[in-house]
This record gives C-alpha cells, sequence and structure tokens, in this order.
C-alpha cells in the first residue's frame, strides 16, 4: 500500500503538535528518517556509531553462527527491522538485534508481538531510551531476555523474563550465558575486538 510522503520540515512541525502517534505515522516518515513508537509517542532515531554498529555486526554473527551450527528455529535480524512489540498501532520500536523464535510472530513487515531476545547497544543519545523506557516496554510486551551493550561502560546489563526484577551485570571481560539457550555464551572481548 503506498502511503502518501510527507517533507521533512513539514513532519517535525506537526510533530510538535504533542499528537497520539500511530504505526501509519512510522510509516509515512520521509524517506531515510526512522523512528520508533512506545505508548503513541514518537522518537526520531539517530544514526549509529562506528562502535556501535561494530558490535552490533559481531554480535549478528555469533548468534546467527550459533544457530546455524545448532540447526535451530529461531531467526536472527539487525536494524533497521520493525517489531510491533504489542502488536497494536501504537508501539513499534527497532532493536538493535532481535531473535525471533515464534514463526507465527514473523511476516514481512516485521515481528508482530515480542521476540524471544533483544539486545540494544547504547549510545549516548539513547540511554535513557534503552535503560528506562523500552526495559519497561520490553517487559509488559512478554521478551523473554533483553540484553543492554554499554560500549562506553564496557558492560550488559541482562534481563530475564523469570527475573526481570534484578537484571545481572556483566562486564566485557566475562563470557556471558545467553539464557534462551541452554549451551551459548557470549565472549564479549571477542564480540569488542573483531
Amino acid at each position: 500500500m503506498e502511503h502518501a510522503r510527507i517533507g521533512r520540515e513539514e513532519f517535525f512541525m506537526e510533530m510538535k503538535g504533542g499528537k497520539s502517534y500511530t504505526t501509519a505515522d512510522i510509516e509515512a516518515l520521509p524517506e531515510g528518517e526512522r523512528a520508533e513508537l512506545i505508548d503513541g509517542e514518537m522518537f526520531i532515531m539517530e544514526a549509529p556509531t562506528w562502535t556501535h554498529q561494530d558490535i552490533l555486526v559481531n554480535l549478528l554473527f555469533e548468534i546467527k553462527s550459533y544457530i546455524r551450527k545448532n540447526k535451530g528455529k529461531c531467526r536472527v535480524v539487525p536494524a533497521p527491522f520493525g517489531v510491533y512489540i504489542k502488536n497494536d498501532n501504537r508501539n513499534f520500536v527497532e532493536p538493535d538485534i532481535s531473535v525471533i523464535c515464534d514463526e507465527d510472530k514473523r511476516a514481512e513487515k516485521g515481528c508482530l508481538g515480542a521476540p524471544d531476545w533483544i539486545i540494544e547497544i547504547v549510545s549516548p543519545s539513547s540511554k535513557k531510551m534503552d535503560y528506562v523506557r523500552k526495559t519497561a516496554l520490553y517487559r509488559e510486551a512478554g521478551v523473554r531476555e533483553y540484553w543492554i551493550v554499554d560500549p562506553d561502560k564496557e558492560m550488559v546489563t541482562v534481563y530475564e523474563a523469570d527475573h526481570w526484577d534484578t537484571p545481572v551485570c556483566h562486564s566485557f571481560s566475562e563470557q556471558i550465558k545467553v539464557g534462551i539457550y541452554e549451551d551459548f555464551y557470549i565472549d564479549f572481548l571477542t564480540v569488542k575486538e573483531n
């Protein structure tokens, strides 16, 4: 379906009006603009840094290799990839990495519902979003595992569905167990150096 495109200035002037946004507004963004939607509030996304992308690619490779080696059914998808996290029209995110194990959630336009595992790589402009807003959203939506990778602090904060109130913080010097798999550990020293 073709959506009307509006100019960047016109779009951002309209955005200041304080209206509640929907996924239709996300789909109508000017070419090249990306945003996320949490409970009808829109957040424009900035371009990622070199460090961010380097970590993303290395993590993606590690996860994809593990799934392929073990003939797993889960799919790993990097941003930009739309996740209709609550499968409604008021919430839409583009996690840095999404691991989706339920085939019924996979659609050509994105993931319809909560992925099993989400990884967000913190940028200076995304700290509050990743540590506060998205943590609450992902918990509420039923994400089984959520990792916040903070390159500046060289820390990974891990939230798991059964222990969401007590996240575990790991340094990049540790091998970190992936909760949704029995025998998968990620070595962040390798991830950071590749």
